[in-house]
């Protein structure tokens, strides 16, 4: 169209990453919108929907993208593994950036790099009439370098196979982040849940160190209690908390609380009958 003016829509995290600063996401696992725009609505950079565990469908994770874009928020989908439509929709419906599981060597990171980026990066296939394209108001050219640049994949290292090809994994061109993920890695070790295991924080650490070796992003999850020691070992995304935890919490404080009053009650009942029948 000549004359446009229409542009990609930025990458909130992105933007931050390229700064040297933090960028902070939360997890959500219900498949609702009006969590994610709470989420989006508390100051954080990202929300991280899920396609992997969580029975989302495709109607809901478009609705929670809106939902985010109303507040300048991007959105994460970690997609299931499977065809490269898996990969792309999402993106094409104007998610940020996408976190692909279980990556496992460097076969496999190259495929997904190839299904996600546009050439020269890959050869991701081409629409641009749907959120991200603007709906064919981005000219041609334009919407491939914006997609390149401003739209970024996650590959998840979470298991053993993939180690002994780790650097050559980080350093391939098109990948935008490394996503270190300790729980499935714990089992992967023959150690499942047991987070201090030291090939769990060698991993953590190395993954860091060579992000930061060949100019990529580190990401991992944390919590407020480690951040700042992710951060210096060189991580710059950082996931912390989920909503059904914060659910969980928050409903399990109000019992707690409750119960304590009716505690309080009883011990006072007890009390004034024990005064009553005193001699």
């Amino acid at each position: 169209m000549a004359g446009n003016t229409y542009a990609m829509r930025p990458s909130r995290v992105l933007r931050k990453l390229r700064a040297g600063e933090v960028a902070y996401a939360t997890k959500l696992n219900l498949g609702d919108s009006r969590v994610a725009e709470i989420a989006a609505m508390s100051g954080l950079d990202c929300i991280w929907t899920d396609m992997e565990h969580v029975p989302n469908d495709w109607a809901v994770v478009e609705k929670q993208i809106l939902a985010a874009k109303a507040h300048g928020v991007d959105t994460i989908v970690r997609v299931a593994r499977g065809s490269y439509s898996d990969y792309i929709r999402p993106l094409e419906m104007d998610a940020t950036g996408i976190m692909v599981p279980h990556i496992m060597s460097v076969a496999d990171a190259k495929a997904v790099i190839h299904s996600t980026k546009f050439h020269p990066l890959g050869l991701r296939p081409v629409d641009g009439g749907n959120a991200d394209g603007a709906y064919c108001n981005i000219q041609f050219a334009d919407y491939l370098k914006q997609a390149n640049e401003e739209r970024f994949n996650i590959l998840q290292i979470e298991d053993v196979e993939p180690l002994g090809e780790l650097e050559e994994i980080i350093a391939l061109p098109g990948l935008d982040m490394i996503f270190f993920g300790p729980g499935d890695f714990s089992q992967s070790i023959g150690a499942p849940g047991q987070m201090d295991h030291p090939l769990i924080a060698e991993t953590r650490k190395r993954i860091a160190e060579l992000a930061v070796k060949h100019g990529k992003f580190a990401g991992t999850v944390g919590s407020t209690g480690n951040a700042e020691e992710l951060v210096a070992m060189g991580y710059r995304f950082i996931s912390v908390g989920a909503d059904v935890i914060a659910l969980t919490q928050y409903f399990r404080g109000i019992v707690g609380e409750l119960h304590k009053q009716d505690a309080g009650r009883v011990r006072s009942v007890y009390a004034d009958r024990t005064e009553e029948v005193a001699p």
